[in-house]
């Protein structure tokens, strides 16, 4: 039996282009909230819902736990959380009536609800978490169970239903110091899972990090509904000494580091990387960075930490589009990012969007350009999506009307009225996907003509790929210059 039963509504398989890829890592949100109220002395549970078939298994953990609380609290570190899908919402209301036909109080922290409280409301849910959800968290359950006398509405940070109206108390301070909190509780969730998915399917296990929340940058596509425009970490000691507990206890070859920024304070990758050489518990990872952070002295830490991948939001080759976004970078600084990444050994990983108001096939053809010239070692290719919350959401608002979110993370709906159709968008993914395949089986092919020696399986299914996307790019760019007509 349990106090607080924790849950999440992303289900990997509800997420058919994200099952077969099978990369899952672990709620972390969801772990350091639970960690915390586990701390503040409460019998904690959690269902993982990331490898569960779906939300029939949830009334079985209720029936196990029977909890008095049910915490949907969702990983605001997952960004597919963060887009809001229609599958997944329609989980967290499942999930939600579940536990109220079992007695729960349901309280919920997510994007979704926090942008759609009426919604969440008319499931039956009690408490939406408004912001950083940890202390309120906490102090909402002190105050429901008893072990507190602050009233209800003396909680900031919370939203309710009362009398058919929905009221708000005050916005909660961000937490500063990040090392206040609790290590999220990774024993509950199945980690032996995970490591048998990732191994059976990629020959070694990855499992996931964070080292701060929030993004202080201003692109207008961005929604920031929990962290908000701000940006705190963790310090360098913690995350080391983080990274040893768990390179200890699970044995991860490989580590995702799932901030929106990493290492955006002065000197902080340096000091990391010293901390981890003195604890030896250098362990390869990727991460999300801004072009115009990785300057020389930043990357060859990287290196020394043990990074071997950097994701950059490149999102365009077009100066302008990347101006009209608010982006805040150059399309030259991209190009000497990956440049300086390479010379460090380190790969590149450019996130491409597609569709944003005003883009021409000119500017799509930047685009590509700057995937040529960058020589990303992988690519990430979506279509501007509305948030609400966003400067770009009220651009596009009056267009919203049918539809408003993907259903999963392939859908790749432009929902607004772009310069083409929505079916162009889709092809132009396919197409650039094939052009990528293509550059890297000759870049391949050329390797193999100066070191023969250098041929394994890898790499000629490297060229036999870069065949088929030759043949995808040549047939979807004349569907292309037909749509575009």
């Amino acid at each position: 039996m349990s106090d607080v039963l924790f849950t999440h509504a992303y289900f990997l398989r509800f997420d058919p282009k994200q099952w077969e890829t099978m990369q899952p890592y672990p709620p972390l949100g969801t772990l350091y909230a639970a960690g915390y109220v586990r701390q503040l002395g409460y019998d904690v549970g959690v269902f993982d819902s990331m490898l569960a078939d779906g939300p029939a298994l949830f009334e079985e953990a209720l029936k196990r736990h029977r909890p008095a609380y049910v915490v949907l609290f969702e990983d605001h570190f997952n960004y597919l959380s963060k887009m809001c899908l229609t599958r997944m919402r329609e989980a967290a209301y499942h999930m939600a009536a579940l536990a109220k036909s079992a007695g729960c109080t349901v309280v919920v922290s997510s994007s979704d609800a926090t942008d759609h409280k009426a919604s969440y409301f008319s499931q039956g849910v009690d408490y939406i978490l408004v912001g950083e959800g940890e202390y309120t968290l906490g102090e909402l359950l002190n105050s429901l169970s008893g072990r507190s006398k602050t009233a209800i509405e003396d909680i900031a940070g919370l939203a309710r239903r009362q009398d058919d109206t929905i009221r708000e108390t005050p916005p909660r301070g961000f937490l500063k110091d990040l090392d206040e909190l609790p290590a999220p509780a990774r024993d509950l969730a199945d980690m032996s899972a995970y490591e048998a998915a990732w191994r059976s399917r990629h020959g070694y296990f990855s499992t996931n990090m964070v080292t701060t929340r929030g993004c202080p940058f201003k692109c207008n596509w961005c929604a920031k509904p929990i962290y908000g425009n701000r940006y705190n970490s963790h310090s360098p000691a913690y995350v080391a000494h983080d990274l040893k507990a768990l390179k200890d206890t699970y044995h991860p070859d490989h580590i995702w580091f799932a901030d929106d920024i990493f290492g955006l304070k002065p000197d902080w990758v340096e000091s990391f990387s010293r901390h981890v050489e003195e604890l030896q518990c250098k362990t390869p990872f990727k991460i999300q960075a801004r072009v115009d952070l990785l300057d020389e002295p930043v990357v060859a830490a990287l290196k020394r930490a043990g990074c071997d991948m950097a994701w950059v939001g490149a999102e365009s080759g077009s100066q302008k589009i990347l101006d009209a976004m608010d982006k805040g970078t150059l399309v030259e600084q991209i190009h000497k990012a990956a440049q300086r990444l390479h010379h460090h050994g380190i790969k590149v990983g450019f996130f491409l969007q597609f569709g944003y108001p005003g883009e021409t096939r000119e500017d799509i053809e930047k685009t590509i350009h700057m995937v040529k010239k960058g020589r990303p070692d992988d690519i990430g290719i979506s279509v501007s999506y509305p948030l609400p919350g966003t400067k770009f959401y009220e651009q596009v608002r009056q267009d919203l009307v049918d539809k408003t979110n993907w259903t999963d993370s392939d859908d790749l709906a432009l929902m607004f009225q772009g310069t083409y159709s929505p079916e162009y968008y889709r092809l132009l993914h396919r197409v650039v996907h094939g052009r990528f395949r293509t550059q890297r089986g000759l870049d391949t092919l050329a390797e193999l003509v100066t070191h023969p020696l250098r041929m394994n399986r890898s790499r000629m299914r490297t060229i036999a790929t870069g065949v088929i996307g030759a043949a995808t790019a040549v047939v979807g760019e004349q569907r292309l210059r037909r749509m575009e007509k």
